[in-house]
């Protein structure tokens, strides 16, 4: 019998001996011989006239497969006789091994699982079990909930004390852990804002004019490379292909790109089916669709597609404020290939002030909501019965604002200001230099789309203490900041005098009641700092919105976002927490994020919303006690930092 015969049967003895020694035997061999083994145990080299042996019976039920004392340790491997069968698990399991199973949730809904790598994973100890998150699943979700985060690795220690308590440093360790086994499973050295900050490089370039002071760099090459570095663009064309408005730019640069959109636009729609936007490298196009208006975004600052949205929705009703839309709608019908940059002309630097407050971070547009100046309740009712008793026959609204901060308001009983409509207003105002330019008077015909998009109001506008503040300051940008206006609204145009009257009356009883005075101090000061709020927090900044009453409030930018760059990042980070906390499947009550950084949080309840952001090395149960405290004192300060209802007549 030749020795592959005698393997082959020593094999299916269940042994073999062991070879004898010769001089053409090295230990080195012994992988090969394995190899031939276990080719010859799949029959590749048995001869036809050789039969395989019968297959060993089944075991019954509760006895297991044994190994045999007398396996040699060279073919323990390959004998089918010893295998060890591997022992069940006793519990059910949704993983087919020991592997750790975490799941990542998008901004838009979806949903990642991926394993973690076993020197990335954490301690054994923070594991809470799959039992402890079907309790917490099985329990319906309250506003007095815990923040605490359904991860198998972070398990429920206690009872929590609020809606936001209770983490400890273990868990804190493990949430960390969780990141850094992400980073490394998914390839990402840098963290998102790292590649944030590299797309935000030389950020206050982007506002500058693309014609250079040398001519020599002025040509359409330098001109359009200058163009594609913009990091935002807003185009408005109309469904004919003319261009309307751009940000970047003149209609000679960009008449190929604007051909293109609408070429793109017009096949969808010849589809009958609306294009809403599409991706093109770093850059997200968001487009919408008004009447016969084509309203276009670009942008590589992360945004979502809804906000982007609401920024061309904005852009849109600026355009209704000049036109009204049975104006737009007239020139259309009758002509439409009609050039619109003729009716609105002039409006180019309102559009442009617009745009550039999205580039830079609206928080109003963003939250959709209006800044208060901060005021004692006795105080502000004081200036609203001044507003209430010098008020004319033909006032609709009357308003007085400081730096773009609402600090009274009287109106109809049944009619109540949009907000959407008052931006327009404070952009015009307090964005634009066109209104001040023409002095410290001024009388405004406009379309207020939210309050009425088929006619115009009319509007007084005065700013105290123009000459004087102009004289003391040298810088205009902050002087613009702490100018004091008085707004007054009236559908019947031939009421100036009647509204020039009432002014007077209302800045001479302000100013002798000391309301006037009050109001300066307030500007002076400034926003509150967070740790005015909260002695010692960890919070950098927060932005809390009332939801029944359409405000915010927010603390100064001071000292950790001095510059625009600095609150750019502070913004996109809000856009992000914003985005999540709003998708469209996500139901969100609490959205905690870690990066590298900063920390920060978003917690969503039918009666406020907060976005606080803290620095990395904050923990989260620092978080979530800064939070609590903010909305505690936010409810407890309500009608000093809100306008609760206003002046009614």
């Amino acid at each position: 019998m030749s020795n592959a015969t005698k393997s082959q049967s020593d094999l299916h003895d269940g042994h073999c001996d062991p070879p004898e020694p010769s001089a053409s035997v090295h230990t080195n061999d012994i992988p090969t011989i394995a190899l031939q083994e276990a080719q010859t145990e799949t029959g590749s080299h048995v001869s036809n006239e050789e039969k395989p042996p019968p297959l060993p019976p089944r075991p019954m039920r509760g006895q297991s497969y044994r190994q045999p004392n007398n396996v040699g340790p060279t073919t323990v491997l390959r004998s089918p006789h010893s295998t060890v069968r591997p022992r069940l698990q006793a519990t059910a399991t949704t993983a087919v091994s020991k592997t750790d199973i975490h799941t990542q949730s998008y901004q838009d809904g979806s949903r990642e699982t991926y394993a973690a790598s076993k020197q990335s994973s954490p301690p054994p100890t923070s594991w809470g079990g799959w039992s402890s998150i079907r309790r917490l699943k099985s329990q319906e979700p309250s506003d007095s909930a815990s923040i605490r985060s359904f991860a198998p690795t972070l398990g429920t220690r206690g009872d929590v004390e609020s809606l936001l308590g209770g983490f400890s440093a273990q868990e804190q360790t493990s949430g960390r852990y969780i990141f850094d086994a992400q980073l490394k499973e998914t390839g990402l050295q840098q963290d998102d804002a790292s590649e944030h900050d590299r797309l935000l490089e030389d950020f206050d370039q982007e506002f500058e004019e693309l014609d250079a002071a040398n001519p020599e760099d002025n040509t359409e090459e330098k001109l359009l490379a200058r163009w594609q570095a913009k990091r935002k663009h807003f185009l408005i064309l109309s469904s004919a292909g003319k261009p309307i408005y751009n940000r970047h730019g003149d209609d000679n640069l960009i008449s190929g790109y604007i051909g293109i959109i609408q070429t793109i636009i017009s096949f969808y729609e010849g589809a009958q089916d609306q294009l809403k936007g599409f991706t093109a490298g770093e850059a997200r196009f968001v487009v919408m669709s008004q009447g016969p208006l084509y309203l276009v975004a670009i942008s590589k600052l992360g945004e979502s597609d809804s906000q982007l949205r609401v920024q061309l929705e904005a852009l849109y009703m600026q355009i209704l404020s000049t036109l009204t839309l049975p104006n737009l709608t007239h020139l259309f019908s009758n002509r439409p290939s009609t050039d619109l940059r003729r009716p609105l002309q002039g409006t180019e630097p309102l559009l442009s002030a617009l745009a550039d407050s999205f580039t830079r971070g609206s928080v109003p547009t963003l939250f959709s909501a209006l800044e208060c100046l901060k005021l004692r309740k006795s105080h502000r009712e004081v200036i609203n019965n001044t507003l209430l008793q010098k008020r004319c026959e033909s006032l609709l609204y009357g308003l007085v604002v400081a730096g773009g901060r609402l600090v009274s308001v009287v109106r109809p009983r049944r009619h109540s200001l949009h907000p959407s409509d008052l931006r327009l207003i404070f952009n015009m105002l307090f964005e634009a230099e066109g209104v001040k330019a023409g002095g410290g008077e001024n009388w405004i015909p406009l379309c207020l789309p939210g309050f009425n998009k088929n006619g115009y109001l009319y509007m007084y506008v005065s700013f105290l203490g123009v000459e004087e503040e102009d004289d003391q300051r040298e810088d205009a940008q902050a002087s613009r900041h702490d100018e004091i206006a008085v707004l007054l609204i009236s559908a019947n145009k031939e009421s100036f005098y009647d509204l020039r009257t009432m002014r007077d009356a209302v800045v001479e009883e302000l100013e002798k009641n000391g309301s006037m005075a009050i109001i300066q101090t307030a500007i002076r000061n400034g926003r509150f700092a967070a740790t005015d709020i909260v002695p010692g927090t960890v919070l950098h900044h927060f932005i809390y919105k009332s939801r029944p009453n359409v405000q915010f409030v927010m603390p100064s930018y001071e000292p950790h976002f001095p510059n625009s760059l600095a609150r750019r990042r502070l913004l996109s980070l809000y856009h992000g927490l914003q985005a999540s906390a709003h998708a469209k499947n996500a139901h969100l009550k609490v959205h905690h994020c870690i990066s590298r950084s900063s920390v920060s949080l978003a917690w969503i309840t039918p009666s406020f919303e907060l976005y606080c952001v803290a620095g990395s090395s904050a923990s989260r149960n620092a978080l979530a006690q800064s939070a609590n405290k903010v909305v505690q004192w936010a409810r407890r300060e309500e009608e000093r930092i809100f306008i609760i209802g206003g002046a009614i007549f």
